[in-house]
């Protein structure tokens, strides 16, 4: 079986040649923008009608705005790859091509948009229902099986590359069988839920979520480029490029100023969508390297998430509608009502200076959420929302870039042998 081998285009004149399923791709992502600009627009009355719709609280006019137009992304996204799905699958027959086909292929195709549209109807339920937190962490596990089972079946790799400094003790590689698989449901639980936390300003959720593909896209580039695993790296971009073409429209309309909101559901897509190509594309680990911003996120949030310091609702920044400006938001507690933890892990964020804080005699304290867009706040001082959304996305490309000094100049004086 060929992937239309016989109508590869070269690349600018090089060695490198463009197979025809790629261009289709492209093609079909491109599609996906326009239909989404055009789409967008249209389902926004039908979303308030429905009563999907929620207030900008950081907005002076706190008008409705339509949201969970993460679903709207979704299906433009899973209608692209539906229609793509015959293209690389297609056996050449005026070439007299008679190798098999792909079964294996395909079957990651079908798991990979199995696994989306989990997370696609997770993500609405979630909008309109407002799951608990509980059910955000085992149903993105549940939603990762049919992955796991696809890698099962046809890799079932369990062997990690050790560092340099201890393969003397344990050899260059070590199985470590089923905790590999936890790993990888781990990580899809992780990608869904490290977005959805580092959220609450308008355009955020959508502009980290397109710094992380487009660096998976230009990660895959160069290792095609480089010769290494050429199929894992182009299943990877059938992907991510019609996810880019239809996360393009959406942002469109969820800059500053937001005319829709994404809700979970996008969030819960796109976590899912970076899982998907990580996991079967063999690069998780490199993927983990482009949530730098997140698990920072997430780390300095443990003691929220976890209940050891008290956690609102809503962690959002707090809008001032005189000065049209954000402030950090915050939470109060008693010292004596903590446990040894949640004493512990507010010395520590004192100690160090991660928190700004005011104590009272009678042991209240107020200080900011720990969320890392307050921290911001706490550096610049009261910003404007695009200005915030701005330096948030600047640091993701500079954790992007950050990532791609770890995965190739740093990673050879660590390692032998490099595992995606």
């Amino acid at each position: 079986m060929t992937f239309f081998k016989s109508f590869e285009f070269r690349a600018f004149g090089s060695n490198h040649c463009i197979p025809l399923p790629l261009i289709v791709n492209v093609i079909i992502s491109f599609g996906a923008f326009y239909v989404g600009q055009q789409l967008i627009p249209r389902m926004k009355t039908m979303f308030l009608n429905a009563n999907l719709s929620g207030v900008d609280m950081n907005k002076r006019n706190k008008a409705k705005i339509p949201e969970a137009f993460g679903v709207v992304t979704g299906c433009i996204f899973l209608v692209s790859l539906f229609l793509f799905i015959p293209i690389p699958f297609m056996t050449n027959l005026s070439n007299g091509d008679t190798g098999e086909f792909p079964h294996h292929k395909f079957v990651e195709f079908i798991a990979a948009m199995l696994s989306i549209c989990c997370m696609i109807l997770l993500g609405f339920a979630d909008d309109v229902l407002n799951l608990r937190w509980r059910d955000k962490l085992y149903l993105p596990t549940i939603a990762s099986l049919p992955l796991l089972m696809v890698y099962y079946t046809n890799f079932n790799s369990t062997t990690i590359i050790l560092p340099k400094y201890v393969s003397s003790l344990l050899g260059t590689s070590l199985d470590i069988g089923v905790l590999y698989y936890i790993y990888m449901g781990m990580l899809a639980v992780f990608c869904t839920n490290a977005i959805n936390i580092l959220a609450g300003i308008n355009g955020l959720e959508v502009c980290q979520s397109l710094v992380i593909a487009v660096s998976i896209v230009f990660f895959n580039l160069i290792e095609i480029f480089a010769g290494n695993c050429k199929e894992a790296y182009e299943f990877s971009l059938y992907i991510m490029l019609p996810y880019i073409g239809a996360t393009l429209a959406l942002w469109k309309y969820n800059r500053y100023p937001s005319q829709v909101f994404v809700g979970d559901t996008f969030n819960y897509l796109s976590g899912m969508t970076f899982a998907v190509v990580g996991i079967l594309g063999h690069f998780s680990k490199t993927v983990l390297l482009f949530f730098i911003p997140q698990v920072i996120n997430f780390v300095y949030s443990v003691p929220q998430l976890f209940r050891f310091i008290p956690c609102p609702r809503h962690r959002l920044p707090k809008h001032d509608p005189a000065t049209d400006l954000l402030n950090y938001s915050k939470t109060q507690f008693r010292i004596s009502e903590l446990n040894i933890v949640g004493k512990l892990c507010y010395n520590i964020f004192k100690l160090l200076r991660l928190i700004r804080f005011e104590e009272s005699e009678d042991g209240t304290v107020s200080c900011n959420n720990f969320t890392i867009i307050n921290f911001t706040i706490l550096i610049t001082g009261p910003i404007r929302e695009d200005k915030l959304n701005n330096l948030l996305t600047i640091f993701q490309i500079i954790c992007t870039l950050f990532a791609f000094t770890i995965r190739y100049p740093l990673a050879h004086y660590f390692y032998d042998t490099i595992k995606q």
